[in-house]
């Protein structure tokens, strides 16, 4: 028998919490292991055992999201962390995901998105609800910097970066593209080092930012 995604629930609603629950173990696949009211509450059940992913809100009393976020981090905890949240404001995705997050969905996601999403971090993606790159307010001004980086990058890494910010994974950029994957790895390491950043969440938002569109 394959091992189930263990969840720990981080929500001061217990509502909120008993509706992921019952949503969530619809899947074989997934298990919700325990629940926490606050960061405080999270990090005790956390000193006991470590889930694979943590699903948690950030408006919460005593302890919110990100000084939670920020608490484990610092102690060296390995759950995944997906924010759970009704905050739509891009400077949440930027802060929660230079912390440490490895996802970010809004409360109003319907339920395939929240099971996608808990399934590809595990899996050890990150994963930022589609809708909601999609909503995020692009820049249209870019610093000297960042045009530059754009500016560096070959015809095929833009247009890797750009499927990168849909969403796509290697194999379907590569499908895409009608090149390997490993033409694909090779491109995202090139893009990664000229646009400065560490992970395929980073890029997209720097894609985003910078109002990056189809060639």
């Amino acid at each position: 028998m394959n091992k189930k995604i263990e969840v720990l629930i981080v929500d001061d609603h217990s509502l909120m919490r008993e509706g992921l629950k019952k949503l969530i173990e619809l899947e074989d696949d997934i298990v919700v292991v325990d629940q926490a009211a606050d960061g405080k509450e999270a990090l005790e059940k956390l000193s006991m055992k470590e889930p694979d992913i943590i699903l948690m809100d950030i408006n919460m009393p005593n302890m919110n999201g990100i000084e939670t976020l920020r608490a484990l981090r610092d102690k060296g905890i390995k759950s995944k962390v997906m924010m759970l949240t009704i905050h739509d404001d891009r400077e949440y995705v930027y802060e929660t995901m230079k912390i440490g997050a490895n996802g970010y969905l809004l409360k109003d996601s319907d339920s395939d998105t929240l099971v996608d999403g808990i399934r590809r971090v595990y899996a050890g993606e990150k994963f930022i609800q589609p809708s909601l790159l999609k909503s995020i307010e692009c820049r249209t001004e870019s610093n000297d910097k960042s045009e530059d980086m754009i500016t560096s990058l070959t015809k095929r890494e833009y247009e890797v970066l750009i499927l990168i910010a849909e969403g796509l994974n290697n194999r379907a950029i590569a499908e895409r593209l009608f090149i390997s994957e490993k033409t694909v790895k090779n491109h995202i390491s090139n893009i990664f080092k000229k646009i400065e950043v560490n992970d395929r969440v980073q890029a997209t938002i720097f894609a985003f930012r910078n109002n990056l569109k189809k060639l």
